[in-house]
């Protein structure tokens, strides 16, 4: 298993005031879908980070986002566990499928993998 990226997640009502004060630490918008939006660094395109009102289709609003590159070993290892399933795997609409996961801290994690064809979480 191999981890593509890892994204904090913020939880805020102030989506545009998010972007506009983070564009002053050099991010960029890379993706809007109303409810979610991720910025990056244009020199390191791998530097994320997301700013959410409500999850689209989740209980929750996860604390951070990883990427790997198989969700679905990821989540038959992580039942192994035990550990706390907060939302079930699953293809989202968006062109992800993913799952979350509480980690030992009380974080949600959201594990996802992208769907072929598909760029945006």
């Amino acid at each position: 298993m191999t981890v593509r990226r890892v994204m904090p997640i913020l939880t805020s009502a102030a989506i545009e005031e998010s972007r506009d004060f983070y564009a002053l630490l050099g991010f960029e918008e890379v993706m809007n879908h109303g409810w979610i939006m991720t910025l990056a660094s244009p020199a390191q395109p791998a530097a994320q980070l997301s700013v959410m009102t409500a999850d689209r289709t989740a209980p929750v609003n996860p604390d951070v986002s990883i990427e790997v590159d198989d969700v679905d070993a990821v989540y038959a290892a992580v039942l192994t566990t035990g550990a706390e399933i907060v939302h079930p795997l699953r293809d989202e609409e968006w062109g992800v499928r993913r799952f979350f996961v509480r980690d030992p801290n009380g974080r949600v994690i959201n594990v996802l993998s992208h769907r072929s064809g598909h760029d945006d979480d």
